[in-house]
């Protein structure tokens, strides 16, 4: 959680200093989120290639199981959906991009950003960022009511790094590898489905 607040306070800092013209981004010649993402996308490939013991602990896991990153994104997008008809004045791919962010607030914000503009690109970054301090505050309610599984899924990409502290307390260490696999493959989704919500 603490980890969370201060991505908030970084935001908040920089809406200021946006607001207050601290700093320019036009300034520097080049596309700073371009590089940012780039960034962000190394740091991803070097977290998931450093980490061959949990990929290969998803050999043990039940074959089923395996299918929840599929049910995660089909239950995050049937919600769009059903979003969508309370907020007719929203179009529809703009709705599905934000939810197909999947708590990973950095990357899809920054692709939201460039091919809707800021405020929709805010408002996805707000929405995954309250998806993560959710499942970091509500965790143990879902699993006592929804079960182990439903921590991961709440966490959607999170639940490979942020997330994955509480999915581990509350619905045990034997979900660590399914966690970070669940993460991974939903992480993978978030380019892909932003992108492609955002083009309709």
């Amino acid at each position: 959680m603490k980890g969370s607040l201060v991505i908030v306070g970084f935001f908040v800092l920089g809406v200021v200093a946006g607001r207050l013209g601290w700093l320019d981004i036009g300034s520097f010649g080049f596309d700073i989120s371009f590089i940012a993402l780039a960034l962000l996308m190394l740091c991803v490939g070097v977290g998931v290639g450093s980490d061959m013991g949990a990929l290969k602990g998803l050999r043990r896991l039940d074959g089923r199981l395996l299918l929840l990153p599929l049910v995660t994104i089909a239950g995050t997008l049937a919600g769009c959906l059903l979003v969508a008809l309370l907020m007719p004045w929203r179009d529809l791919g703009d709705v599905l991009a934000v939810g197909s962010g999947f708590g990973y607030y950095s990357l899809s914000s920054i692709f939201i950003t460039q091919y809707k503009g800021p405020e929709l690109g805010t408002v996805g970054l707000l929405a995954n960022i309250i998806r993560e301090l959710l499942t970091l505050l509500g965790a143990p309610l879902l699993v006592r009511l929804f079960g182990p599984l439903s921590a991961i899924s709440s966490g959607g990409a999170t639940s490979m790094d942020t997330t994955l502290p509480i999915i581990t307390s509350v619905s045990g260490k034997e979900f660590v590898v399914l966690s970070i696999y669940h993460g991974f493959v939903v992480d993978f989704s978030v380019p892909f489905l932003v992108t492609f919500f955002c083009s309709l």
